[in-house]
């Protein structure tokens, strides 16, 4: 049997019952916008990341822009920022008109190097944005440590983390604020496009309240010059429904990886994914690399087996930011993980004998 890479309808019928029940208690309510299923789902949210607020909001990448643009973060200003990232890590930067900073990752861990940070680090920098990649946890402790020694802002981009601990920690927890995607193949997905803010800091939720919603805290009266990013009422009561089995999901998870680095470590190669002793990854995605991935790519597509590359190209070599003019070669650790990784299958409805069935397909 074919293997994809994420059988999303699969994952929702599993529970495709309260899904849908959740879906009626919307319909009938007559409360789209901003109401009783949003306010649920931020309570249960921020409990679950074990912090005192959440702010839903429209997607991942508006989490990250709102909470620099709360913080006052823009023209004339820096933001450290992952040479090896989605780019939404940095557009968010470039949104609010300041300049994102790449910064090479730990080649093992794929996430940013708290030994790179120092050197980037320059008086316009106002904020360090720290991706947990893959479902990694960056090493936050560190991070925050160099911050304070500077008076940067801490931001998780925790997009593909949800429910991963750092040293027993929740992500969401570990920064300033941290910012969430629920774009419906993350490991806390829902069936359209949604996200949040995570903060401790009260003041800043309540300034992302009014962002997200045209700058108003009070309606028709509008504070500051404000924008359309709110989580809906429908994707925060499917979201509610999902949060609650969101960590046997992540456990699913990492039953699949743990087969997968059994079987995969002696495999000529193929470098696994390392995690650090003080990490508790959730496996977003199980991210080999191979120098030869484009073959080894096809010869599973040969065999059935859906693979995806996270991600082909990495930001300083997009159009998006030729004007940057960083020339092939200047971040050298990304463009190498850019050339080799490729995530296998991996999901809370896979089994372990597909895993193996795709660890044999590698083998040969």
């Amino acid at each position: 049997m074919p293997i994809p890479f994420l059988d999303l309808k699969a994952v929702n019928l599993e529970q495709g019952a309260d899904l849908e029940a959740a879906f009626k208690r919307v319909l009938h309510s007559g409360s789209y916008i901003l109401g009783a299923e949003v306010d649920a789902f931020e309570k249960n949210f921020a409990r679950y990341c074990e912090t005192d607020h959440c702010v839903g909001v429209a997607n991942g990448l508006d989490a990250i822009f709102l909470i620099l643009k709360a913080y006052g973060i823009g023209q004339g200003h820096e933001v450290i920022v992952p040479s090896n990232t989605y780019i939404a890590t940095w557009l968010a930067a470039s949104h609010c008109g300041a300049v994102p900073v790449p910064v090479e990752p730990v080649e093992a861990t794929y996430n940013l190097d708290p030994a790179r940070i120092e050197a980037a680090i320059t008086p316009r920098t106002k904020a360090i944005i720290a991706v947990h990649l893959y479902g990694q946890v960056a090493d936050m402790d560190t991070i925050n440590e160099i911050a304070k020694r500077h008076g940067l802002k801490v931001i998780e981009d925790a997009a593909q983390a949800h429910g991963a601990r750092y040293k027993g920690r929740r992500t969401g927890s570990l920064g300033d604020a941290a910012a969430f995607s629920f774009y419906p193949g993350k490991n806390l997905g829902a069936l359209g496009d949604g996200g949040a803010v995570i903060t401790r800091d009260e003041a800043l939720a309540e300034a992302i309240r009014m962002y997200r919603n045209y700058g108003s805290r009070v309606k028709y009266h509008n504070e500051v010059l404000g924008f359309n990013s709110r989580l809906d009422e429908l994707q925060a009561a499917l979201l509610n429904v999902k949060l609650a089995e969101l960590d046997r999901m992540n456990a699913q998870r990492a039953r699949i990886a743990a087969r997968y680095t059994e079987r995969l470590a002696s495999v000529e190669d193929v470098t696994i994914p390392v995690v650090s002793s003080w990490a508790d990854p959730v496996w977003h995605l199980y991210a080999i690399r191979h120098p030869e991935r484009a073959a080894l790519a096809a010869r599973l597509a040969a065999a059935g087996i859906g693979t995806v590359i996270h991600y082909p190209i990495p930001p300083h070599r997009q159009p998006a930011y030729g004007g940057m003019q960083v020339g092939e070669g200047a971040y050298p650790i990304a463009e190498a993980i850019h050339r080799e990784v490729l995530s296998l299958p991996i999901g809370p409805t896979m089994t372990l004998a597909q895993a193996d069935q795709v660890v044999d397909a590698i083998r040969g």
